[in-house]
């Protein structure tokens, strides 16, 4: 994020501050740079230019934008510059002869007044925006974006807009997962026909819930309990309808399973699972190979993206031995056709004699 802002920086001194800075030609942008007309938009363009430039890395990272920013800045700004690093460096002049606390105190000031300026524009109305997960082909895009404009010197560089352009139309056209499954099984989100996520949870994780959220958009907390609606659970698992009306079960027993192989059209479970399952099964033992995984309804079943894809070696996640091919989609297993008993009855024995 900060090279990128560094970048946007280095652009505007080359196409703006020139025309900022130039010699005024009347004498009312005379009077306006006189009283620091120009140094407050020159603060004004820095920080809407270093905004707008880790605007996609925060979207991405955080999946939240902050269209107040510039605003913060203009009203904290001044004072981080005069007042906190001053003093900040004064202290630490002042440390070895024991003079240091007074600056600490005027230090602690500005510090307070930046607060006071964050809480103020977080309760702005839509002070936070938020943005679903859109995957690392938007991000490219809008890198490949920041760096035309920032680094050509001709008006090829306005090329770079039209790349932003498309990489925050792509980013808002990227389907969201319709199945998320935790790396243990034990908690299950499911997107319903309301087109939030609906959760299956045997374990709490508070921390996994909030990222799941802030990936999809949603200002909901862990604790809310419309999370749950829609979700019916007993001893021996859980069930909750996908968007098409088809069901999604988390099978918490292994008796549990023989039911929901005949009835789900996704099967997910922290045990062992029968090959005979003719339901999509997400297994303990897949569970083990490729830990989280997100999953997209298609036509012939659903569409797997998982932390640890199979067959594909990292540096940091190495490939499990024996996983050589590909697996990125999981569909109804085939089942075997049931023996037909061709004895006669015993009505149609005595008929014939």
């Amino acid at each position: 994020m900060s090279f990128a802002a560094t970048l946007g920086l280095v652009a505007l001194v080359q196409i703006g501050m020139p025309r900022l800075f130039a010699s005024p030609d009347n004498s009312a942008t005379a009077r306006m740079a006189l009283w620091g007309g120009r140094e407050i938009a020159t603060l004004a363009l820095a920080s809407l230019v270093a905004g707008l430039a880790t605007t996609p890395y925060a979207a991405f990272h955080f999946h939240r934008v902050t269209p107040y920013g510039v605003l913060a800045n203009l009203a904290a700004m001044p004072v981080v510059s005069a007042v906190v690093m001053p003093a900040g460096l004064l202290g630490l002049v002042a440390m070895p002869f024991g003079f240091d606390g007074v600056f600490w105190r005027i230090m602690g000031l500005g510090i307070d007044w930046m607060i006071v300026v964050t809480q103020w524009v977080a309760a702005l109305p839509g002070a936070i925006g938020r943005m679903a997960a859109f995957g690392i082909g938007p991000l490219i895009a809008a890198s490949a974006g920041i760096i035309l404009l920032g680094l050509l010197r001709t008006p090829l560089r306005w090329s770079g807009a039209a790349v932003l352009a498309l990489a925050v139309v792509w980013a808002l056209a990227v389907p969201q997962p319709d199945i998320l499954i935790s790396a243990d099984g034990h908690n299950v989100g499911v997107r319903g026909r309301d087109g939030h996520l609906h959760l299956m949870r045997t374990a709490k994780d508070a921390f996994l819930m909030k990222e799941w959220l802030a990936a999809d958009a949603d200002s909901r907390q862990p604790t809310d309990s419309s999370l749950a609606e829609g979700v019916s659970c007993d001893e021996a698992g859980c069930v909750v309808q996908m968007a098409n009306g088809a069901f999604v079960a988390l099978a918490l027993r292994p008796d549990a399973l023989g039911d929901d192989c005949e009835r789900a059209a996704l099967v997910v479970t922290a045990r062992p699972a029968a090959p005979a399952c003719p339901s999509p099964v997400i297994d303990q033992e897949r569970l083990r190979r490729q830990g989280a995984m997100a999953l997209r309804r298609t036509r012939g079943g659903f569409a797997v993206d998982a932390v640890r894809p199979k067959g594909v070696d990292r540096p940091w996640s190495p490939a499990i031995a024996g996983d050589t091919e590909a697996e990125t989609t999981l569909a109804p297993r085939p089942t075997a056709p049931r023996a037909v008993d061709a004895t006669p009855s015993e009505a149609d024995l005595q008929a014939e004699d």
